[in-house]
């Protein structure tokens, strides 16, 4: 009878953790369809039963940061459940943001997405229909690849299936690779944040992407904010310029981007972000 008191409270304690919305430290098999990689993630959750909408966050170069955590935690509070993926640990790597680090193959992010999707789909306090994606930099594009409709295609070419319905949005922030997807349509809706003054990514190709996909009827939107660059969204980062990262706005692909946090600026993308999940992963 001691032992089974002594479980009981370890599942109460449990319990109220996860209602306080802490993080829970969660792992899942991503989308390989041979030899799946199992990836680390954390996942916060707001207070209640549920079900509740969710969001898969993409971590940029830099890897899973306290900006990451913010971000969870405001979504969170938003009503969302909020799934951080670790894409960098399970490949041994800290950061892809220098010059010198070799990214990994441009489908081991889309994987751990599907694998991310799947896990949430499977959770009990989760609307399995209304799950966005959302991303940075080089997880931006990412999370805009997995609605776009070739992108899929060609995933489902070598075995790589998205569990059924799918992303229901995606969210880039300063994503990087627009370039990639210009000229192809996008299959949910799309929403990009990215600054006029980002000299990492640029803020022209992410416009041109958008309106080509206009075009050909896609839903898709961009908030371009004044003054911003790279990082805007981070707190305590001065102006200043990063010297060893890769930058492919750049002579070969090297050396140097500015960042720079703006308050100003974190505010806008905040509400249109919001106004953006509020009316495409609510039930309604």
């Amino acid at each position: 009878m001691r032992m089974v008191r002594h479980l009981l409270r370890l599942v109460i304690a449990v319990v109220l953790l996860a209602g306080c919305g802490g993080p829970a430290r969660v792992s899942f098999l991503n989308g390989a369809p041979v030899a799946p990689l199992g990836v680390p993630a954390e996942a916060y959750r707001p207070e209640g039963p549920g079900p509740f909408p969710a969001v898969v966050l993409l971590h940029g170069c830099e890897g899973v940061s306290d900006n990451s955590r913010r971000w969870a935690g405001w979504l969170r509070d938003q009503g969302y459940v909020a799934l951080i993926v670790d894409s960098w640990t399970p490949r041994g790597l800290k950061e892809t943001c220098s010059y010198s680090v070799q990214d990994p193959p441009n489908t081991a992010r889309f994987e751990d997405a599907m694998g991310a999707l799947r896990h949430l789909q499977a959770r009990p306090d989760v609307d399995r229909a209304h799950v966005g994606i959302m991303g940075w930099s080089n997880g931006g594009v990412f999370s805009l690849a997995v609605v776009n409709g070739p992108s899929l295609e060609r995933a489902k070419a070598r075995g790589a299936l998205l569990p059924e319905p799918g992303f229901a949005a995606g969210i880039g922030v300063y994503p990087g690779g627009c370039d990639s997807l210009t000229g192809q349509r996008f299959v949910r809706p799309v929403l990009v944040v990215i600054g006029d003054a980002d000299d990492w990514t640029r803020a022209a190709q992410c416009v041109e992407m958008v309106q080509g996909m206009r075009a050909v009827g896609a839903d898709a939107s961009i908030e371009v904010l004044p003054g911003a660059y790279h990082y805007f969204d981070f707190e305590g980062v001065a102006k200043t310029v990063l010297p060893n990262v890769g930058n492919e706005n750049r002579p070969g692909g090297c050396c140097g981007a500015t960042v720079a946090s703006d308050a100003a600026a974190l505010a806008i993308a905040r509400r249109r972000i919001a106004e953006f999940l509020g009316y495409h992963l609510r039930a309604k």
